[in-house]
């Protein structure tokens, strides 16, 4: 088996746009070990790097966080490596043995084993075997006929990194590291959060490779395909000071600003920092969703993206004029999913998404979802962020620091402690002449559910109010109305220049029955939709009540060429 030892300062060039398969954040685990007896054999597919535990003893010995076997083993040691999802990775360390899943199927072409912290006590000598086992089978015992060696045994020193690559292998998803004849490792088979900034900061064993993807096997389905299982790779980051980019394609939403990307402070005017994501496959996109989970006061000001189909692994030399901006710049808010329609996105395949933020500061996840049924408006969650374009958000944060625009919004105890106040999150507007005699007052809408046919509603009508802002709260329970609705449908487009709807600017909300809306004066929207169950709403406006269009203005939609469909999540 050829291999090749990597020098450390190659780090970067070797394995910058690698994903770490063994990773726990990928769902990697430890199936079994030969010995365990000093250090856990959990720790080398830990993403964090390993802490000094020097002076600090427990019951059997100095404390490790690396996996440490017994003296005098007369073999090997040994562990093995799983994947949850469907690509699969392998590694070796030694003759003590340690079988583990990786978190996903993919070939394996490196490694990085490492002894930080072990000095005296380090492993002299590890190799690494792999084998390819069905999702529908038990884990493979370390006896198991089928594991073949892709690493070689190779020596290794005291406190310190060993790179090394290999030829790429087939499709893997357990590696077996076999460590001669015993001692410590701290770092197991992982890429995907390895800070390529500051590689010797690193003391984890970690396995890289590419992943297998699988995408869903009903052809019509939307999917991330930025995501780290549908083959999504970060190829480029312009900075990555806190947390590396290539955390924004990771499984779920992490656990701390740690499993993030985040950049440093920037000092000068008009700074920006991006990072290029090649998607799993070319695709026609349909939305995005920019999640800042945990940023509360280090999110960024704003955010952008544009994409572009490249042969280019990393396209970050392709001329400005070869993106297409798919997210206009627009503002973010703190430790939430905000969920955004992109432009420019029809009848185009995309391979490359580049994500900019304004100034600075830390997103935790990037996804970008395609659509293979064909254009249509997907009704997304509603945030207060994608809604700013045609209105307010209505609504209470249990977490004070994640409220929007946190500088400027005031929140202030009420009623003797027993209450929290958002002050004036929307304001009432008028503009009716002085002599219609309009006047704001509140009424209620009791809105039956809509009928969407297998979950698509076509939009035939929109309607505006021209002299007046208009709000819908929720409410709850009522007469004759025990369990009222959970959701409901907004749609709305801005005017065009044409003083008519501006069609392609049409957008879809999903709001919860604990979200309320203001749109903005003269803002195309659509009555009423609710989904689910019968609802009863709140209604806070201003208008002369006669009928006149100065109170509402209703557009019918011209259908001869289909009326714009909008999807409900399923």
């Amino acid at each position: 088996m050829e291999f090749e030892r990597i020098p450390l300062d190659q780090f970067a060039s070797a394995f910058g746009t690698a994903i770490e398969l063994s990773s726990v954040a990928l769902g990697g685990k430890v199936e079994s070990f030969s010995d365990e007896f000093f250090a856990e054999a959990f720790h080398l597919l830990l993403v964090e790097p390993a802490p000094s535990l020097k002076g600090q003893f427990g019951p059997k010995g100095a404390l490790y966080s690396g996996w440490e076997t017994r003296r005098h083993n007369p073999t090997y040691d040994w562990y093995a490596i799983l994947t949850s999802h469907r690509f699969l990775r392998s590694a070796y360390l030694g003759r003590i043995r340690c079988v583990i899943k990786l978190g996903t199927t993919g070939t394996v072409f490196g490694f990085d084993i490492d002894t930080t912290h072990f000095n005296g006590n380090e492993a002299p000598e590890v190799s690494v075997d792999a084998l390819y086992q069905p999702g529908d089978q038990p884990a493979p015992l370390a006896n198991d006929t089928n594991w073949s060696e892709i690493l070689p045994k190779v020596p290794l020193g005291p406190s310190s990194r060993h790179l090394f690559t290999i030829k790429p292998t087939k499709g893997l998803n357990y590696v077996k590291l076999n460590m001669y004849p015993d001692g410590g490792i701290v770092g197991a088979l992982s890429f995907i959060l390895t800070d390529q900034a500051n590689p010797k900061e690193q003391a984890r064993l970690r396995v890289y490779g590419l992943v297998s993807p699988v995408f869903p096997a009903d052809l019509s389905a939307q999917f991330d395909l930025a995501h780290v299982f549908s083959g999504g790779r970060v190829v480029f980051t312009s900075d990555q000071h806190f947390g590396v980019g290539s955390n924004l394609i990771l499984p779920g939403r992490g656990k701390d600003m740690g499993d993030g990307w985040e950049t440093k402070r920037s000092r000068q005017k008009g700074h920006r920092d991006w990072a290029i994501i090649k998607l799993g496959d070319a695709g026609y996109l349909s939305h995005a969703e920019i999640d800042t989970a945990h940023f509360k006061g280090n999110f960024p000001e704003s955010c952008e993206l544009h994409a572009l189909s490249s042969q280019e692994l990393d396209p970050a030399n392709a001329p400005e004029d070869d993106w297409t901006v798919i997210l206009p710049r627009t503002k973010l808010g703190p430790h939430r999913q905000h969920h955004f329609q992109l432009h420019n996105v029809d009848g185009k395949a995309f391979t490359h998404v580049r994500a900019t933020i304004y100034p600075d500061g830390g997103l935790k996840r990037v996804r970008i979802v395609v659509n293979p049924a064909g254009p249509t408006i997907p009704a997304l969650p509603l945030t207060p962020e994608a809604f700013a374009p045609f209105g307010q958000v209505i609504q209470a944060y249990s977490d004070l620091n994640a409220v929007p625009s946190p500088r400027s919004t005031r929140i202030t105890g009420a009623n003797q402690g027993t209450a929290v106040k958002f002050h004036k999150l929307a304001l009432l507007e008028s503009a009716y002449p002085a002599d219609t005699g309009a006047t704001t007052g509140l009424s209620v809408y009791r809105c039956k559910p809509i009928d969407a046919q297998c979950g698509h509603w076509d939009v035939k009508l929109l309607e505006r109010h021209p002299c007046t802002n208009q709000a819908f709260i929720p409410m709850g329970c009522g007469e004759d109305l025990d369990k009222p609705g959970e959701t409901y449908l907004v749609i709305v487009a801005k005017n065009g220049s044409d003083d008519k709807p501006d069609l392609p600017t049409m957008r879809a909300f999903v709001a919860t029955a604990g979200q309320g809306i203001v749109y903005d004066t003269g803002i195309w929207h659509h009555p009423m939709a609710v989904i689910d169950q019968t609802m009863d709403f709140t209604c806070v406006e201003t208008q002369v009540g006669n009928g006149d269009k100065l109170d509402c203005e209703i557009t019918e939609l011209d259908g001869s060429a289909g009326f714009y469909r909008v999807q409900l999540p399923h």
